[in-house]
């Protein structure tokens, strides 16, 4: 005698499996930190190094806040209403109005010369805003250091 339930049992038991095992291959920690001293960022995905880049961060006057912070926002195309429409592609925003994202200065990166947010070449910050987005921004820590 065959048992009815026994398929649908282990057709449900599979695909519990399944998505349990997407859940928690696709959760990972993200964690950017900054130093505005060396004006370089480093990411790392599971403690696990992954990239290291050059940025822009804050000029004297316009300091880009230190501390520890989690992606507040995500805009894949932006433009500064507060400084003259200046695009702002891959913005990740993680305290007020500052935010991680591309610039299409390069010549600066490597030094501090923004008005307080940090600028990466904008193939950096594309490859950043698809990893944020992809892990989370709940799994996603920024630590600015001075």
């Amino acid at each position: 005698m065959r048992c009815i339930w026994c398929r649908p049992l282990a057709a449900l038991a599979v695909a519990v499996a399944l998505v349990f095992a997407a859940w928690t291959s696709a959760r990972a920690d993200v964690l950017v930190q900054i130093d505005k001293s060396s004006q370089r960022m480093s990411v790392s995905v599971d403690g696990v190094p992954r990239y290291n880049w050059p940025v822009s961060t804050g000029r004297y006057g316009y300091g880009t806040p230190s501390g520890t912070f989690h992606p507040q926002a995500m805009m894949r195309s932006y433009f500064s209403r507060k400084y003259y429409n200046a695009p702002m592609p891959h913005a990740i925003f993680f305290y007020y109005g500052f935010a991680i994202h591309g610039t299409n200065d390069i010549a600066q990166l490597g030094g501090p010369v923004s008005h307080g947010c940090v600028r990466l070449h904008p193939a950096n910050a594309a490859i950043l805003f698809s990893l944020v987005r992809h892990v989370g921004p709940r799994n996603t820590t920024i630590e600015i250091s001075d």
